[in-house]
C-alpha cells in the first residue's frame, strides 16, 4: 500500500511566490495536488519539520531586518488534519542570509546555519512549537582561494549525526566543514576535537548528508562540482577524507555548480543536483568502503535544481528547479537507481526546499 505525504515547499518571493507552498505527494502516482500557502514571509527558502509532523521552522533568507543586519527564523503549527500553517512566531538568527535549519531529534533544539555573515546558531523550541531567543552562537572564520566567493565564512548547512551529538557545518567560504559537540539537554554548540575537517581548496561545501548505517558521509561542493565522501567516527564526531569524485559527466566545461546532495534510504545510492548542467547525478555506493561510483546523470527537465528530494519511502525523488518554476517527479528505480520520469509536473513559483510529512 502507498503512503500519502504531505510535502511543503520553500520558495524565494523575488518573483510570483508569496510564501510556504503545501501539497500532497500522492505515493502511488508520483503526482502533486495544491493544498495551501502561509504568506506574509520573506525569502522563506529553507525549512524543515519537528519530530511528529506537529511544527514547521522556517528561514527568512534575508541580510537585513528591521534595521538591523539579521535574517529571521519562523514556527508555525501544522494542521494534522489538512497540512495548514498557523503562523507561531519568529526569532532573529544574529546572522544574515540564514539558509540552512534542522531540528533535533528530541525536537527540543532548532540549529540553523547564517550563510552571510557565516555563523551558526541554536534555539529551544518551547512546549507549544514557539521558538525561544538563540542559546548558543558561533562566528566562523577564514577564507579561502576564489576571490569572489571565497573572501570570509560561509556557513552552508548544519546537520546532526544519527545520535545527535555532533553537528557537521559545510562552510563554503573557508573549505572546511566544521564539527560541533551538541548538547542535547542545554542546545549549547560547542567546538569539536578536531574542530574540522578540509575539502580541496576552492570546493565550497555545501550541503551534507550521511549514509543510512551511520559510517559514511558525504559533503557536495558548490564550487568545483564535487562529492567528497568521507567515513566517520561516531564515537569521536571525526570525519576521514576517502573520496572525492566530480558529479559532472567528462568533457563538460560550461558554467555550472552544485547545491544539494541526499542518500537513498536503503543506502544504496548517492544522488547530487548541478545547477547549470541542469542534472541530477547518480551514484552507487560501496556497502564495505563507502566509496561512489558514477552511474549517470539525469536531466532535471528545469533550470537550475537548487534542492531536491527523496521521499522517505525511497519511490520518487522530486527535483526543485528554481528557474523554470516546477517541481519534477521521477520514480526511482530501486535495482539500478536510474530516475524514470512520471510525467508529473507541479508549478511552483521560484522552489527552493521540499520537506515531507505523513498525510492522514
Amino acid at each position: 500500500m502507498s503512503t500519502d505525504f504531505m510535502t511543503y515547499i520553500g520558495t524565494y518571493t523575488r518573483r510570483d511566490s508569496e510564501g510556504v507552498y503545501v501539497y500532497k505527494l500522492d505515493g502511488s502516482t508520483g503526482s502533486l495536488e495544491y493544498r495551501g500557502k502561509a504568506t506574509g514571509i520573506e525569502n522563506p527558502s529553507f525549512l524543515t519539520l519537528a519530530p511528529g509532523n506537529r511544527n514547521l521552522y522556517v528561514v527568512s533568507e534575508i541580510d537585513e531586518f528591521e534595521g538591523q543586519a539579521t535574517g529571521t527564523v519562523t514556527a508555525y503549527s501544522v494542521s494534522a488534519a489538512t497540512g495548514e500553517l498557523d503562523y507561531l512566531n519568529s526569532q532573529l538568527t544574529i546572522g544574515t542570509v540564514p539558509c540552512h535549519v534542522q531540528v533535533n531529534s528530541a525536537g527540543g533544539f532548532l540549529l540553523l546555519a547564517n550563510y552571510g555573515s557565516g555563523s551558526v546558531a541554536s534555539f529551544p523550541i518551547q512546549a507549544d512549537g514557539r521558538l525561544g531567543e538563540a542559546v548558543s552562537f558561533i562566528q566562523h572564520g577564514g577564507s579561502s582561494i576564489n576571490p569572489s566567493r571565497q573572501k570570509g565564512p560561509h556557513a552552508h548547512s548544519i546537520n546532526l549525526d544519527s545520535s545527535n551529538r555532533f553537528a557537521f557545518a559545510p562552510d563554503l567560504g573557508t573549505d572546511r566543514v566544521m564539527s560541533y559537540r551538541f548538547d542535547a539537554d542545554t542546545g549549547q554548540l560547542e567546538p569539536n576535537d578536531p574542530p574540522f575537517v578540509t575539502v580541496n581548496p576552492g570546493a565550497g561545501p555545501r550541503h551534507f548528508d550521511f549514509h543510512p548505517n551511520g559510517q559514511y558521509a558525504y559533503v557536495i561542493n558548490e564550487l568545483d562540482s564535487t562529492i567528497t565522501a568521507f567515513v566517520y567516527d561516531n564515537d569521536q564526531g571525526a570525519l576521514d577524507t576517502i573520496q572525492t569524485v566530480s558529479t559532472l559527466p567528462e568533457g563538460f566545461n560550461e558554467e555550472t555548480t552544485c547545491a544539494d546532495i541526499h542518500v537513498s534510504p536503503d543506502g544504496r545510492f548517492v544522488y547530487g543536483s548541478n545547477r547549470g548542467h541542469n542534472s541530477i547525478a547518480r551514484f552507487a555506493v560501496s556497502e564495505t568502503t563507502g566509496r561512489l561510483t558514477p552511474i549517470g546523470h539525469t536531466l532535471t527537465q528545469g533550470a537550475t535544481p537548487r534542492n531536491f528530494a527523496i521521499d522517505p519511502t525511497g519511490n520518487f525523488l522530486l527535483a526543485a528547479n528554481q528557474d523554470s518554476d516546477t517541481i519534477v517527479t521521477f520514480r526511482i528505480d530501486s535495482d539500478s537507481g536510474d530516475l524514470v520520469p512520471t510525467g508529473n509536473v507541479a508549478d511552483v513559483p521560484m522552489p527552493v526546499c521540499i520537506r515531507f510529512a505523513s498525510a492522514s
